[in-house]
């Protein structure tokens, strides 16, 4: 086992129920099996189709993952941008950008990889089906949880209904997103909408604008929006990502969106973000929630990774990147300590951390989307930097290991 996951005194095995089969959870099962641990994963949908196009893992995730034996195989499936290059979305005007690539690795010690979220699932079940210790419950909705002094039960039904059952484990991790039913035994507090929008699609490389065609990762900020786009699929095609004011948020996840109605947010930007912008013939949208750290990530026998415990607003691309930093702490929180006082000490670890993640990711989202004298001084201080200098102004994020 890698060294930063491996166990300081290890306890004896403990059975662990995971609530939720996405990125979170199939990495958490991965660090907590790597321990030692038996561990049931359960998921409400009956099989695997991630909605969803494609997301960044910054150096502080994919170590994790590379400890836990995925570095193979993220190599075949991401791929290193050599860097962002940030224009202004009117214009077109180069603002600044941030060096990657082999800069990226060599200053914080494992790659800047952008990859599709299907891709990213897909490695990670593989990984989950070989491991004997690791058994997955499709189709199981979680309907009750009782806890007790020695562990903890979940009330479980499949088939719309017609089938009951119950799971009983040393502690239950709650990895189900944003509107986790977990989490509602620890913090009550609902979700408030953000007032925007992701608009993703993935379109062709070929039907790319050539300007735009590059390995780069491509940002636009604009007053009130802005463009991200990156390649995915081994360069074949180009993921997209047009985030915009929204007055009525939606909980319906993943709905279509209306290609003319986002052209239409676009109509003044700069003529090859507007071709580009042509390209994609559905979009996805997912409107954007807030929520607190929850009060608390954990308690007793349960806790809470991932957007369950700290949603993020996606200006900093660290949704799944510190689901993956939860994994690997909460392995090595119970592989120190009994299972309450573990949990308190892994609530404890990632408190200021996430806080402090989650304040970046907004004030970065309001610096994106900003106009007049701010946008100025925002675009001279990125001049000023130079893109080494942008990198570096994140290195307290992108450098975070295990074992800091």
């Amino acid at each position: 086992m890698p060294r930063s996951l491996m166990p300081r005194d290890p306890g004896p095995a403990l059975s662990v129920a995971v609530v939720g089969g996405g990125i979170g959870g199939l990495t958490a099962a991965l660090a907590l099996n790597a321990a030692g641990h038996a561990v049931t994963i359960v998921e409400r949908r009956t099989g695997f189709s991630e909605v969803g196009a494609g997301l960044q893992l910054s150096p502080n995730a994919s170590r994790v993952l590379a400890d836990l034996g995925l570095a193979a195989a993220l190599r075949r499936a991401g791929s290193e941008p050599p860097g962002v290059v940030v224009r202004a979305l009117d214009s077109g005007r180069k603002i600044g950008g941030v060096t990657l690539g082999a800069a990226a690795r060599d200053a914080f010690g494992a790659p800047y990889y952008v990859i599709h979220r299907a891709d990213l699932q897909t490695l990670l079940l593989d990984a989950v089906r070989s491991r004997p210790g690791i058994r997955l419950l499709m189709g199981r909705e979680v309907t009750g949880l009782t806890e007790t002094e020695d562990c903890v039960t979940l009330a479980l039904e499949s088939g719309n209904g017609a089938r009951s059952e119950s799971l009983s484990a040393d502690l239950v991790v709650g990895a189900d997103g944003l509107r986790s039913r977990i989490r509602g035994h620890l913090d009550p507090r609902g979700l408030s909408q953000a007032g925007m929008a992701a608009w993703r699609a993935i379109v062709p490389r070929e039907a790319v604008p050539e300007a735009l065609a590059g390995e780069a990762t491509g940002l636009w900020l604009g007053r009130g929006r802005h463009v991200v786009h990156y390649p995915i699929h081994a360069g074949r095609d180009l993921n997209v990502v047009a985030v915009v004011p929204e007055r009525q948020g939606d909980e319906d996840w993943g709905r279509l969106g209306e290609p003319a109605v986002l052209r239409a947010q676009f109509r003044d930007c700069a003529p090859d973000l507007a071709e580009l912008l042509t390209v994609p013939d559905s979009w996805l949208v997912w409107s954007l929630a807030d929520r607190p750290v929850a009060r608390p990530i954990a308690r007793g026998r349960v806790a809470l990774l991932g957007d369950a415990a700290h949603p993020v607003l996606p200006f900093l691309a660290q949704g799944a990147a510190l689901a993956i930093e939860d994994c690997a702490i909460l392995a090595q929180c119970l592989a120190a300590q009994p299972v309450v006082e573990a949990l308190d000490a892994y609530a404890r670890a990632r408190r200021r951390r996430v806080r402090r993640v989650q304040r970046a990711a907004r004030a970065n989202g309001r610096t994106y989307h900003t106009g007049g004298i701010t946008a100025f001084v925002r675009d001279a201080v990125m001049r000023r930097l130079g893109p080494d200098g942008m990198r570096e102004r994140y290195a307290w994020l992108y450098g975070w290991t295990p074992d800091a």
